[in-house]
């Protein structure tokens, strides 16, 4: 029996975010990595991300009005096309791999990335009727569980590349696959896929709904506080504090990513209720508190020395299956309270906002690591969390949810 024309559509996106986010997984530890054992200090590595990040900001905020003039199978295939080209960058003779060239092609990444990510959730609401928002949080939970999930395989792969190929190597290889992807997405994805009926005016990009502008702070929130201990701080302590090989380092953090990854896709059986109803405001707000607590204990153990190397296994793996959940439930609301004829608008404006906080976090990451160390990043990140839950307190009920919601006028 054939696959109804949405499940296919789904399953092309799905595989066309899973082929890219290997690639920006594996770029991630080649880079940090690399340079590291090149001797950049944390601050240095975390600048070489400086572009990458900033660049999403922009990308989100200009790619959701591209997304519905054009259409997301070209804002996805646009992306997949300048990852390639950002790879290619990276493979060229070592002498020319200065800060600033591998900054730029940092700002290509980040460019893609966000292209390619933003076009994946948008779409997925495109191929949901609004009568079925269990199905699409499956279905968003799943897109985003199994990405992340293919990142952390994305970090081992990079480290693994590292040990074996060498730089040049691994993203010249990279890249080649990635080609041969973008080629078949071109042919396959649906050509009218999120465009809007009325072409949004430039203007429209900044969100006028208060309920995603309050989602999208709590998120700028919550990724700053992952990228404060996770970008940075976390590789090169375990390299130089505990003594860490960059083999282990990469397993370690692909682990765990895989592990937030699983949670991400079950999300939806975590944290709904007994009745069958989605989730709203009140589960942002105490999946949020959750989490605040854990991380504010995990800095407390550091602080006090409770044998760190077992301290940061254990309370990682707490923090990562309580920030998926976190994560999840985020983006199955997004999509949700997202205005169905101009959705990649709405949903471009709160991945600037998810570009912003990594930003922040990834600068403070190697900052503040530099001059006071993990337990200062895990302290600050604590602080972060909290104002993610309480943003998380302020979302509209689902009444005021649906109201604020209609489509605008765009006149």
């Amino acid at each position: 029996m054939p696959l109804p024309k949405s499940i296919k559509q789904y399953l092309l996106i799905t595989g066309n975010y899973w082929a890219f986010t290997l690639t920006d997984g594996a770029l991630r530890m080649l880079v940090v990595l690399h340079f590291h054992q090149l001797g950049y200090s944390p601050l240095a590595i975390a600048m070489l991300f400086l572009f990458y990040e900033f660049f999403g900001v922009v990308t989100n905020l200009v790619g959701g009005w591209l997304g519905a003039r054009l259409g997301l199978n070209r804002t996805m295939n646009i992306g997949l096309a300048l990852q390639v080209v950002a790879l290619l960058m990276l493979a060229v003779n070592p002498a020319y791999l200065t800060v600033v060239w591998v900054m730029a092609a940092q700002a290509l990444s980040g460019i893609a990335k966000d292209l390619n990510k933003m076009s994946a959730k948008s779409a997925v609401k495109s191929l949901v009727p609004d009568s079925a928002q269990g199905k699409l949080y499956k279905w968003v939970a799943v897109l985003t569980g199994s990405k992340n999930t293919l990142k952390g395989v994305g970090f081992f792969l990079g480290a693994g590349l590292l040990v074996t190929l060498g730089f040049q190597i691994a993203v010249t290889a990279m890249a080649g696959v990635l080609a041969v992807i973008w080629v078949f997405s071109i042919f396959c994805l649906q050509a009218d896929l999120g465009r809007a009926k009325n072409k949004p005016k430039f203007r429209q990009v900044l969100s006028k709904s208060r309920a995603i502008n309050i989602l999208s702070a709590a998120r700028l929130f919550l990724f700053g506080a992952r990228d404060l201990w996770f970008v940075v701080a976390l590789p090169v302590y375990l390299s130089s504090t505990l003594d860490w090989s960059h083999w282990q380092v990469g397993s370690f953090l692909a682990c765990w990513v895989i592990g937030y990854g699983i949670v991400q896709a079950f999300a939806p059986t975590i944290t709904r209720r007994r009745s069958g109803h989605t989730p709203g405001a009140r589960s942002a707000r105490s999946w949020g508190i959750a989490l605040a607590l854990t991380v504010g204990a995990l800095a407390a153990a550091m602080e006090f020395g409770i044998s760190p190397g077992v301290t940061l296994i254990v309370g990682l793996a707490l923090f990562g299956g309580l920030f998926a959940v976190n994560s999840s439930l985020h983006s199955y609301l997004i999509v949700s309270l997202a205005n169905r004829d101009s959705v990649s608008l709405d949903v471009g404006f709160y991945y600037m906002a998810n570009a912003m906080g990594r930003l922040v976090g990834t600068l403070l990451s190697g900052w503040v690591f530099q001059w006071a160390g993990i337990e200062a990043c895990l302290w600050l990140s604590t602080g972060f969390v909290v104002v993610a839950a309480v943003c998380g307190g302020l979302l509209p009920s689902a009444s005021e949810e649906k109201a604020d919601c209609q489509p605008q006028d765009s006149n």
